[in-house]
């Protein structure tokens, strides 16, 4: 398991599965424990879909197993933030400490989540049901005002002409028993950061924006945890950037990108040597970032990169890290060949999974108004090839109000093949 909190007053574990352990120690556990055993039954019943589902209760230990509800967050405005708390209010139950401390974003399905509910109590109605009243201890639940302090809603800059419009979905085939894809859009600047959702549109304005995919790999369900964990990660660096002058940008993202997968490796490479059900455990993760009318890139593993330039054919601009791969770009295997060779799947590089040192693929892509980047998994690309991958982002029909690009992209992807996750985030860049 990894370890997410550590303190006198509980001890919160993260199982390779996902689920969340938490047990409750020092003054009052016995009270804490069961007022968050409480809420929680009763949100539940009350179909509140935005807070942790409650699994296993230990009464005996004073532990709980949830469901997890993603990354913490850390950044919101203060509207933001009240406007949370108060959907909660609205199911009957308030939170004595409504702090970002205790937001999360759950990337599964781009949802705003709130958690430990140790200090909540039920009110309105059912305040007066022993069996469903919350109790707070008011001195434990004091918070600080300063943690609530930036952006979460959609942003709405409008300082340049230029659009980005982005489709995003996720699918795990019709084989596997769970999902090991994770995707990330994302848009900040200097003061506020912004999870974008699965589709939408905004005028870049002064905004970066970072779109990501990551296939993750391991035995059980370590895979599902390396995806996650690497994309919930890249957030800790990108601010980084504000503190560059413009004559370093260039260099300065580069060097940001390195660092940004080094760490992660680093990090996935540590926790796969510290648990027994992480041994190997990894992840591929192909990532471009807007940057004042630039694309920088980063990419490690077997997931790609397109460009779908508006005029022109579409190429793939980043290099799969497989020795097939390697065989295809030095002309001794071509499309065909490579898809059908039976070590195709075979990494040569990726986050953690054993390797000991990384050298991700770094560089920049020259867009102009009418280009189109996708990012996908190898989900997509064992269904389709690459000129179908063209024809359907480029036929009008995928941009239906029911089925954007991504989707269309990933439905056909599955029909073809379904034996792996699937995942794609399609990027178009218009005036």
């Amino acid at each position: 398991m990894f370890e997410a909190k550590n303190t006198a007053r509980a001890l919160v574990r993260i199982g390779f599965d996902g689920r969340v352990h938490k047990t409750f120690r020092a003054k009052n556990a016995q009270e804490r424990f069961d007022n968050e055993v409480r809420v929680l039954q009763y949100l539940e019943k009350k179909g509140c879909d935005f807070v942790p589902r409650l699994l296993e209760v230990d009464a005996e230990n004073l532990r709980i197993s949830t469901t997890n509800c993603g990354a913490r967050v850390e950044q919101m405005s203060d509207e933001k933030l009240k406007s949370l708390f108060e959907e909660l209010e609205s199911y009957g139950v308030r939170h004595e400490d409504p702090y970002l401390r205790n937001i999360t974003y759950r990337n599964s399905d781009g949802r705003f989540c709130i958690i430990d509910f140790e200090f909540a109590s039920i009110i309105g109605a059912d305040a007066d049901d022993p069996q469903a009243v919350g109790t707070a201890d008011e001195d434990d639940a004091v918070g600080n005002a300063s943690d609530s302090s930036a952006a979460a809603a959609a942003p709405t800059h409008a300082n340049t002409k230029r659009l980005i419009r982005w489709s995003a979905v996720t699918d795990q085939g019709r084989f596997r028993p769970n999902n090991e894809d994770t995707y990330l859009a994302i848009a900040f600047d200097m003061r506020d950061f912004y999870y974008l959702g699965k589709m939408g549109e905004v005028h870049a304005g002064q905004l970066d924006f970072v779109f990501a995919v990551s296939d993750g790999m391991g035995g059980e369900k370590s895979g599902e945890f390396a995806s996650k964990f690497t994309t919930d990660n890249i957030t800790r660096l990108l601010p980084r950037r504000f503190q560059m002058s413009p004559a370093h940008y260039r260099s300065g993202i580069t060097e940001c990108l390195n660092d940004l997968f080094q760490s992660i490796h680093r990090q996935l490479t540590n926790l796969g040597q510290s648990y027994h059900q992480g041994h190997n455990m990894g992840a591929t993760l192909s990532l471009v970032w807007y940057v004042d009318g630039h694309v920088y890139f980063g990419h490690i593993g077997d997931s790609r990169i397109y460009l779908l330039p508006r005029e022109g054919r579409i190429r793939q601009i980043t290099a799969d890290h497989t020795h097939v791969g390697w065989l295809r770009r030095q002309g001794k295997l071509n499309e065909r060949e490579a898809r059908s060779h039976p070590r195709k799947n075979v990494l040569a590089q990726a986050l953690g999974a054993g390797n000991l040192y990384l050298k991700p693929q770094l560089g920049e892509i020259r867009c102009q108004t009418g280009d189109r980047i996708l990012l996908c998994t190898d989900g997509v690309i064992e269904g389709l090839w690459d000129h179908a991958i063209e024809e359907i982002l480029r036929d009008p029909r995928s941009r239906t109000a029911t089925c954007t690009p991504a989707e269309t992209l990933v439905k056909l992807a599955i029909a073809e093949s379904g034996r792996d996750n699937a995942s794609a985030l399609f990027i178009e860049m218009e005036e």
